[in-house]
């Protein structure tokens, strides 16, 4: 064990939670609104994943590309809000089983259209350079990705704290019948906040596509990561998600470097341990 690689290992985590919070920041949102855990999140995030890169080959624009994957994903996190999920509210167990079969579709037919083979990011020459950060190199990209996340959550909290559509999440996510009761238009709500939940997890597919390579069952991978970050950090708050996707991220960055075997035990002792003493998470509320 030396200082370069505990830096190391802890910028990766630092950039594992960056994506981590941007995937589901959007999620814990949606689920404190809808009471409906997305379970084709981490499809959404392969979609806009595929999409993006493939646009960026084609076209050699990285921003067309995080636009247009998480453009693709809204488009489907929508579809599914309007026309699917809208037939069986109320049903907890028929919602998930939902989310669950879309989840499996949409993965389904990217491998039958993408094949198997992992699929990696192609950056611009000058984003492939490492960074000088002082304390050692590290890849410039990831670094943007780290400075995402934070400009992200000062968007999220200028957006809940000083807007009026804030105040309208807060209050569904907080009273949903006494939201509606007030003439706020909870199923349009609905729809922007699962719409832009899907935007979210179709950027950090494009974007996280440097950090993983896409490939099969990716994205099982990340809804996992995903769900312990909010069940962590609490569901429908955001200052948990960004807590969560931080005590996510550094400890499977680490339980990965110094003992790989033993990762997915590290990683799912937090969220057990807290699941045990406090079950609403760290942030959330008794209901």
């Amino acid at each position: 064990m030396n200082l370069d690689t505990l830096i190391f290992l802890g910028l990766n985590g630092l950039t594992l939670a960056a994506l981590l919070f941007i995937m589901a920041s959007g999620l814990t949102l949606a689920f404190g609104l809808m009471r409906v855990v997305n379970l084709a999140h981490g499809a959404f995030y392969l979609l806009g994943g595929y999409v993006g890169v493939q646009v960026v080959q084609e076209t050699d624009s990285l921003a067309l590309g995080i636009v247009t994957g998480g453009m693709v994903a809204m488009a489907g996190g929508v579809f599914m809000e309007r026309l699917l999920l809208q037939r069986v509210r109320g049903l907890d167990l028929s919602e998930a089983l939902l989310t669950i079969a879309v989840g499996m579709i949409i993965a389904d037919g990217l491998l039958a259209v993408y094949g198997g083979s992992p699929i990696s990011l192609p950056l611009p020459p000058d984003l492939r350079l490492p960074m000088d950060l002082g304390v050692m190199m590290y890849p410039t990209f990831r670094v943007y990705i780290m400075i995402a996340a934070l400009a992200l959550g000062v968007v999220f909290w200028l957006v809940m704290t000083r807007t009026r559509i804030g105040a309208a999440i807060r209050a569904g996510v907080d009273d949903r019948e006494t939201a509606m009761s007030q003439g706020i238009n909870v199923p349009l709500l609905f729809a922007g906040v699962f719409g832009a939940a899907s935007f979210l997890a179709g950027v950090a597919g494009v974007i996280g596509t440097s950090y993983m390579s896409l490939g099969q069952g990716l994205d099982v991978r990340v809804l996992m990561l995903s769900l312990v970050v909010i069940i962590i950090g609490g569901m429908g708050s955001l200052k948990g998600a960004g807590v969560g996707a931080l005590i996510t991220g550094l400890v499977y960055s680490f339980a990965s470097g110094y003992a790989p075997q033993f990762a997915l035990f590290f990683l799912f002792l937090p969220m057990t341990l807290i699941l045990v003493f406090r079950p609403q998470g760290l942030f959330g509320r008794t209901t």
